[in-house]
């Protein structure tokens, strides 16, 4: 690593910094409190750059900072550290808050973070893969760092991106319900990546998938096989949100056996592509075994890489409300008894929560299936409440000391 090449970046990526048209990202409190090393991590493109250069514009100290996902650093081997060390101090003289974006491309970061920290120095840092960041952490910084999800804007943030201002009386004005409505309706298709709200162009979700594919899952796990992988994707945006298993995912796309599969689905959710959803039971062995759910990280790129006959509007709404539980950092599960219901809320040992989505029960046969779904999860689990979203209904079942609560999406993304 040539010391003037390294002084070259540095000091052209000092121009990287916050806007006043950039969206300001709300982050717990402890991010700018907490002693502990801060880990951002999140799928390429979500805003953890942009997140990252907001908490330098609110702070104190903010001239350490470098973005390794740059070309000229493809050199840059753990022994060069010293060497940026050192070039901070002389550039920007002594200070103790660094910010390091996409870390993970070093092997053996770690360490040298560890030495920060131990000096007594804050350190922020970025990844977008998830097993790699949750080993190395792991191994060197056990209990020395804090870490927080970044996904793409949530609803409520769309709507501040959008500059459309909610208040108490946004959820009983009729133009402003219909104003919220409207705009939920673009959330529904679009998603959340800021990049593709602000241009529009098809053109850059392929460019985030292809990079996510090529350079997250392909180069980083050393895969050759190109087709599997694609076609394992294209089914499962496909069939999103539908009950499969590595078994019946190894018949379909016909790949050799289910271990691989099962390594495929690991790559996939360690790159914040995808996430797997189990099954809730009490023994983990069958946890494993049995079927899984499987959804993406937007909707927008579940229509780009997908394929339907039908109508999968439900499934897409089931997809969006599970990033948002996710988002509000909850654990997660489905119920399978003789009825489904989506989402188990689990809180320690504790099923604490069970919420069935549907986009709608037009019918009294549909109505029945999915009230059906959800009391046999509230009687399963002692529950006296349960919820039901769907697109646009709104009601309360309260009968045998237990109630019901059908609510809109829209509304319940805000509330």
């Amino acid at each position: 690593m040539d010391k003037s090449i390294l002084q070259s970046v540095i000091a052209d990526q000092q121009k990287l910094e916050w806007h006043d048209n950039f969206l300001h990202r709300e982050t717990p409190p402890y991010f700018s409190t907490s002693g502990e090393v801060t880990v951002i991590s999140g799928i390429r493109r979500c805003g953890k750059s942009t997140l990252l250069q907001q908490i330098r514009k609110d702070a104190d100290e903010k001239d350490y900072y470098l973005n390794f996902d740059d070309d000229r650093l493809i050199h840059f081997k753990v022994e060069h550290f010293q060497m940026l060390l050192e070039l901070f101090i002389e550039l920007y003289g002594n200070q103790h808050t660094f910010y390091f974006d996409e870390i993970q491309n070093v092997e053996g970061w770690e360490r040298f973070v560890r030495r920060l920290h131990d000096y007594g120095n804050k350190v922020y840092i970025t990844g977008s893969n998830a097993s790699m960041l949750s080993r190395e952490l792991g191994t060197h910084l056990t209990g020395r760092y804090i870490s927080y999800e970044l996904f793409p804007f949530s609803f409520k943030e769309y709507l501040k991106f959008n500059m459309v201002e909610i208040t108490a009386q946004s959820f009983f004005n009729t133009e402003q319900k219909a104003l919220i409505q409207k705009h939920f309706n673009t959330y529904f298709q679009k998603g959340g990546f800021p990049g593709y709200l602000q241009n529009n162009e098809m053109s850059y979700l392929k460019s985030l998938y292809e990079s996510v594919l090529y350079r997250d899952i392909m180069v980083r796990n050393n895969l050759t096989n190109e087709r599997e992988l694609l076609e394992l994707v294209f089914y499962l945006s496909s069939n999103v949100a539908k009950l499969t298993s590595y078994n019946a995912l190894t018949k379909i796309t016909g790949v050799a056996n289910a271990s691989t599969i099962k390594n495929y689905l690991d790559f996939l959710q360690n790159s914040y592509l995808t996430f797997i959803t189990n099954k809730f039971d009490y023994s983990l062995k069958k946890q494993i075994n049995n079927p899984k759910k499987i959804y993406f990280i937007d909707n927008a790129i579940v229509k780009m890489l997908g394929f339907s006959f039908s109508d999968n509007s439900g499934r897409m709404l089931e997809n969006i409300v599970f990033l948002e539980l996710r988002r509000r950092g909850y654990n997660l599960y489905y119920h399978k008894l003789k009825t489904e219901c989506d989402f188990l809320v689990r809180k320690g040992s504790n099923i604490t929560e069970a919420i069935q989505v549907t986009w709608s029960m037009p019918d009294l046969a549909t109505r029945r299936r999915e009230i059906a779904g959800i009391r046999e999860a509230m009687e399963v689990y002692n529950l006296d409440s349960g919820l039901i979203i769907t697109y646009g209904e709104e009601g309360i079942i309260a009968e045998s000391g237990k109630t019901i609560e059908i609510k809109p999406a829209w509304k319940w993304f805000l509330t």
